[in-house]
């Protein structure tokens, strides 16, 4: 990981987005540190981290870069380590990361896409959980997922069915925690033109859709 600020960060608050180099993790990166967070970044790729970094720095905010694998438990152990070495806890955790495998029907779905569906969006999430509630319940902090709504549509066999067992766990982590915490939050985002979107629907008329930007700052404003 890699600081990139030079201000205190003890008086801020520490928000964990995880599939922070594009989509709706980068607006809502950019979105928390514009409202004062400090934000640990997460992806793979390391380009749109830095690209992250230079926005947020030219608007004022603050990051630090972690340019790790979710899928990968010990780089995730890491984290997790790292976090409550240096700051004792997190007080938001937004898990923004997903795999969009390529449609396909479900008789014909390859079995590398559906393996690096479950890893992503299933296997990674359980992995995540256990290790960051313990940050959140120490720094009285809250999680927040995004539902999709394509489960059981034609085509979305890969994406849909993962999709839908990450949001089964989530709602399970979010029933259980009720009164314990930390507190689980869901919520449903517009369709906006995200390169995951638009792999889905390649030819669809993106003008309708909703800015990344303003979806994350109304989620923000929630918080």
């Amino acid at each position: 990981m890699s600081k990139t600020d030079t201000a205190p960060l003890e008086p801020k608050k520490l928000a964990l987005v995880t599939g922070a180099s594009r989509g709706l993790g980068c607006a809502m990166a950019e979105s928390l540190a514009a409202s004062g967070w400090h934000v640990m970044a997460v992806a793979r790729t390391v380009g749109g981290l830095e690209e992250l970094d230079d926005r947020i720095q030219a608007a004022g905010g603050t990051a630090t870069l972690a340019p790790l694998d979710v899928t990968d438990e010990n780089q995730m152990k890491h984290l997790a380590d790292s976090i409550a070495a240096r700051w004792g806890g997190l007080q938001l955790w937004v898990h923004a990361a997903i795999h969009a495998a390529p449609l396909a029907p479900a008789g014909h779905i390859a079995g590398k896409d559906m393996t690096k569906s479950v890893a992503t969006n299933l296997t990674a999430t359980a992995t995540l959980i256990p290790l960051i509630e313990p940050l959140l319940r120490a720094g009285n902090g809250a999680a927040m997922f995004f539902d999709d709504i394509h489960a059981g549509e034609k085509f979305f066999g890969s994406y849909g069915a993962t999709k839908a067992a990450q949001m089964a766990l989530v709602r399970s982590w979010q029933a259980e925690n009720v009164k314990i915490g930390p507190q689980v939050l869901i919520d449903t985002p517009a369709p906006m033109p995200t390169a995951t979107r638009a792999r889905f629907f390649p030819s669809e008329d993106r003008a309708p859709l909703a800015d990344p930007r303003a979806e994350a700052a109304r989620i923000v404003a929630l918080l």
